[in-house]
C-alpha cells in the first residue's frame, strides 16, 4: 500500500489540515501504517500536483494562513481501483524470531531482556488501543458504516497484540527453562 492510499482514506472520513492529518496518523491511522510528518506533507504535495486532493487556503488571526486538503474526484477515482485490487497476503518478517532462532548457538536466556522489551512495547500499545477503542467506539451498537469498519480494524490490533503477547510470554518461559542449568 502507498502512503496515498492512507491518506486518501483519511481525508475522505475527515478532510483537515497537514497538521491535523500528521496528528490521525500518530492517534490512530498509525497504529497500522506509519509516517513521518515530512513524509506526509511530501506526499500531498505530490497528490496536490496529481489533482488527487483539492487544496484550500484557510486565513487565520495571528497566524499563517492554514491549507486544508480535500479528495477530488482523481483521488476518489485512484482509491476506487486501489480498493479493487487483490493485496498480496503479508509475509512474516521478524527479526526477533530470527534471533530467537539463532539462540540455539549462543545462550539462550541472553535473549530474555531483550524479549521482555518486546512484551513491554506490545503490552503498552494494546493499552493504547484500549484506550482509543472506549474513547473513540463507547457504544459499538451505534456506529455508522464508517466508524464501523474503523473498529473492525482497530479490533484486529487489539487481538494481534493480545497473540503476541500471548507467543512473547511462551518464547519467555522457553528461554528460561532453556536457560536453567537443573
Amino acid at each position: 500500500m502507498a502512503l496515498e492510499h492512507a491518506i486518501l482514506v483519511s481525508l475522505l472520513e475527515q478532510p483537515g489540515s497537514g497538521y491535523e492529518l500528521a496528528r490521525r496518523f500518530d492517534r490512530s491511522i498509525g497504529h497500522f501504517w506509519t509516517a513521518t510528518h515530512q513524509q506526509i506533507y511530501r506526499v500531498l504535495k505530490r497528490m496536490e500536483g496529481d489533482g488527487w486532493i483539492d487544496v484550500h487556503e484557510v486565513a487565520q488571526e495571528g497566524r499563517p494562513d492554514k491549507k486544508t486538503y480535500s479528495v477530488a474526484a482523481p483521488g476518489r477515482a485512484a482509491l476506487s481501483d486501489w480498493l479493487h485490487e487483490p493485496v498480496e497476503p503479508e509475509s512474516v518478517r521478524h527479526d526477533l524470531a530470527v534471533k530467537i532462532r539463532g539462540a540455539a548457538f549462543d545462550d539462550p536466556a541472553a535473549l530474555i531482556a531483550e524479549v521482555e522489551r518486546h512484551r513491554k512495547a506490545h503490552a503498552d500499545r494494546l493499552d493504547r488501543y484500549l484506550a482509543g477503542e472506549r474513547r473513540d467506539f463507547p457504544d459499538p451498537g451505534a456506529l455508522d458504516t464508517g466508524q464501523e469498519l474503523q473498529h473492525v480494524v482497530l479490533r484486529g490490533g487489539i487481538e494481534y497484540e493480545r497473540m503476541t503477547l500471548a507467543w512473547l510470554d511462551d518464547v519467555l518461559a522457553t528461554l528460561r527453562r532453556l536457560g536453567d542449568p537443573h
